[in-house]
């Protein structure tokens, strides 16, 4: 009797174990933007920190395709998926986030946009990083010059930085904003922004009639720096700043051209908070915060140097 009470027991528990057994966590991350250096950076981070946690991670890049995104999308809620990481505008793609909240699958945002059906968002403070390069230009500048801006509006988190830029400059009143420019994605943002710049030096030919070029982001700053150069034009002293401190802007500015400061974003640090999030969510927490905001730094020569 006692022998059959043991064997009871062990039954209950092995029962028990398997009833409490569950297979890894499943989660997609969908972007069109995977062959820009800070999207790379972020999912890289995002994989690894998965890892770390156990989970299956299916990472799907559609080339810049908008479109695509929002197909692939409404592919992956049926696949019952336990969450999905988007790196593009939510406005964009709500059709896709129609669907997976219709397929009860949170959605959390890496560095996109605030958005009602996305459990949050993790990006940098895109008005601080603005502020942090225009008033360097404007200090460079001693509050007086004429500057060329590269934005790009369909972009929440880069849309954000050109307004706060842009409103920084007409603020200085002996600042001049001679253009904002949206580059060409035809062949990337770095080709597009230098065949931008290259016309604006030809319609400004006059050494001193350019005083500065504030981008965005670092592919459109080195763009301009690639055509400053080739048109022998680098001795004018025209300041370039960008955002995002890619290894191409850190290089730049660490040689002393006229690529003079970017903003180091903790795209590590993005990944590993939306991690953190997705897996304090599944695991019943409830978020309330719309945006997570990770801090980044102002990044000049002298922070590159030794």
């Amino acid at each position: 009797m006692r022998k059959l009470g043991i064997l009871l027991i062990l039954l209950l528990v092995s029962t028990a174990g398997i009833g409490l057994a569950q297979d890894a966590p499943t989660v997609a991350v969908m972007t069109p933007f995977l062959a820009q250096p800070g999207t790379q950076i972020m999912v890289e981070n995002f994989e690894a920190s998965a890892k770390a946690k156990g989970w299956d991670v299916n990472v799907i890049d559609t080339n810049e395709d908008i479109a695509a995104l929002v197909s692939r999308m409404e592919d992956v809620a049926l696949q019952a998926v336990d969450a999905i990481v988007i790196n593009v505008d939510p406005t964009q793609i709500e059709p896709g986030l129609h669907a997976a909240a219709d397929a009860g699958i949170p959605v959390f945002g890496l560095d996109s946009g605030a958005h009602p059906l996305l459990v949050t968002n993790v990006t940098s403070n895109g008005y601080t990083m603005a502020a942090e390069t225009a008033t360097y230009v404007v200090d460079r500048l001693n509050a007086a010059g004429e500057v060329i801006m590269f934005i790009f509006e369909p972009y929440p988190p880069v849309q954000k930085r050109g307004a706060i830029a842009r409103a920084i400059f007409e603020n200085t009143p002996d600042i001049n904003i001679l253009d904002a420019i949206t580059p060409s994605f035809d062949n990337g943002p770095l080709e597009g922004a230098r065949n931008a710049m290259e016309a604006v030096l030809l319609a400004h030919p006059e050494a001193g009639s350019i005083s500065a070029v504030w981008a965005a982001w670092d592919d459109p700053a080195l763009g301009a720096l690639q055509a400053i150069e080739d048109a022998g034009r680098a001795d004018e002293g025209i300041v370039i700043v960008g955002i995002d401190a890619t290894e191409q802007a850190r290089d730049a500015i660490a040689r002393g051209s006229n690529f003079e400061a970017t903003v180091a974003q903790d795209f590590a640090g993005m990944a590993q908070k939306v991690a953190d999030l997705v897996e304090a969510h599944l695991g019943g927490a409830m978020i309330s915060q719309v945006n997570h905001y990770v801090a980044a730094n102002l990044v000049t020569q002298a922070d590159l140097s030794g």
